[in-house]
């Protein structure tokens, strides 16, 4: 089992910035990706960005250029550095921990107003 924490979530101002992290603790494997998605009200869970173990990272289109996703692999942690916030941000963030297996955190909400 493997359990994550997130936090970092909150309402600001479009323009602003916020930073989400995500923890995971438990049954931690060496190889594993970690990342982030978002839902918004009435749409489907979308890939905001992830990270592998090895460095290696992915990001939508839609955030490419004003967000960054890193990790720290000592204290298996990631986090998701979002600048130059939109209003189309706005949507429950998601830490995901993939593995053998994959686990989802508990959303952290996150709104942008205009």
């Amino acid at each position: 089992q493997v359990q994550l924490v997130e936090s970092g979530g909150g309402l600001v101002q479009a323009g602003g910035s916020l930073r989400l992290s995500c923890a995971a603790s438990g049954s931690i494997f060496s190889i594993n990706a970690m990342g982030w998605y978002r839902q918004a009200p009435g749409k489907q869970r979308e890939l905001v960005a992830d990270i592998h173990s090895g460095g290696y990272t992915n990001y939508a289109d839609a955030v490419r250029g004003r967000f960054t996703i890193s990790r720290d692999n000592a204290k298996n942690t990631v986090y998701l550095q979002m600048n130059s916030l939109k209003p189309e941000d706005t949507a429950v963030y998601y830490c995901r921990y993939q593995s053998t297996l994959s686990y989802w955190g508990q959303g952290t909400q996150v709104t942008v107003s205009s």
